[in-house]
């Protein structure tokens, strides 16, 4: 069973979402997606050890993943590139490398998208619903950018965005692992019910 492009946004909304519940219609809705290819990319994504079930519990495995996108994705999922466009920033020219990086004189890295309102290169998502699924959730957007500019930057980019990249990892496995709060701390201490 073969990785496809959509197992890695739906992998990403996962890191994103850490401990918050989910289902298989809200990825589908929030990630523009049918539910049976949030199914078929977990499923996948479970096979290929990129996510983990623990009983009914499903997570990403933070260090594989990781692994795979400072070291495989370029080549597993290299970018297409294209003719100028109106479009939605990425890679270097989208938060958080927009911050880091001065911008040369070249055009920017751009999905194409007929609500974005800059003009520059085509550069392909990752999958087809990754612009409507960053406009969604400015979280996502940066782990989205980031994986593009390891997919497509030059040396410099793609250097400091494995750095943004692991130390975003980081936080959201060290979230990931932390147990929930109790959300009736009251109701707990006077020997009533969760």
């Amino acid at each position: 069973m073969l990785l496809k492009p959509q197992d890695i946004l739906v992998l990403l909304k996962l890191v994103v979402l850490g401990k918050r519940p989910w289902s298989y219609n809200r990825l589908a809705i929030e990630l523009d997606m049918s539910p049976s290819e949030v199914h078929g990319a977990i499923k996948r994504a479970i096979t290929a050890e990129l996510a983990l079930q623990i009983d009914k519990e499903i997570q990403p495995n933070f260090r594989n993943l990781e692994e795979f996108l400072i070291h495989g994705i370029r080549y597993a999922f290299a970018p297409e590139r294209g003719a100028l466009t109106r479009g939605m920033p990425t890679a270097h020219a989208a938060p958080p490398l927009s911050e880091k990086i001065v911008p040369d004189q070249e055009p920017p890295p751009v999905w194409p998208d007929s609500q974005g309102e800059i003009r520059g290169m085509i550069f392909s998502p990752l999958y087809r619903s990754a612009p409507e699924a960053s406009r969604n959730d400015p979280a996502l957007y940066e782990l989205l950018a980031l994986v593009d500019a390891i997919r497509g930057g030059k040396a410099r980019e793609r250097n400091i965005a494995v750095k943004e990249l692991t130390r975003r990892f980081n936080r959201y496995e060290k979230g990931a692992k932390s147990k929930p709060k109790n959300p009736h701390p009251s109701r707990r201490a006077a020997g009533g019910t969760k």
